[in-house]
């Protein structure tokens, strides 16, 4: 069987208004994984073009 081919998504190319970046933030926080709520803050830094 043909291993599947997958490309990395990046939340950050996908936030584009506060309102979406808000609700990223509370679906992190909702969701309650560590690792997620730590990385939401930088995903949406970096959809605002902050590196």
């Amino acid at each position: 069987m043909p291993k599947a081919k997958t490309t990395p998504w990046d939340p950050a190319e996908h936030l584009e208004t506060k309102d979406e970046m808000a609700a990223y933030l509370e679906a992190a926080l909702e969701d309650g994984d560590p690792a997620l709520v730590a990385a939401a803050p930088g995903d949406i830094a970096r959809a605002k073009g902050m590196s």
